[in-house]
């Protein structure tokens, strides 16, 4: 069986604990119950698509492959603008 966690406080929920389950979209999301009486409004659910480019082609990255999208989580962003990243330029004699 699926372990039930609180979306909220991260508690991994026991058999017999009480929850509210919302349902978004083809998603599920669980609270407990001590986080729904704090606040029963549902908050930070919806899941960010990412685009990028590979092979010539910007698409949602969790379309690629397993493979392009371990790739994607190897990459590094550089900062050209960053001060510390700007090579010196050496000066002419």
């Amino acid at each position: 069986m699926k372990k039930l966690v609180c979306h909220d406080c991260k508690k991994e929920l026991e058999k017999g604990d009480e929850y509210v389950l919302y349902e978004v979209v083809s998603d599920k999301f669980i609270k407990c119950k001590k986080c729904y009486k704090k606040d029963p409004i549902l908050k930070n659910f919806k899941k960010a698509e990412v685009y990028s480019r590979v092979v010539g082609y910007i698409r949602p990255v969790d379309q690629w492959n397993k493979g392009k999208q371990a790739e994607f989580g190897d990459r590094k962003e550089y900062d050209v603008a960053c001060k510390p990243c700007k090579t010196k330029k050496g000066k002419k004699k």
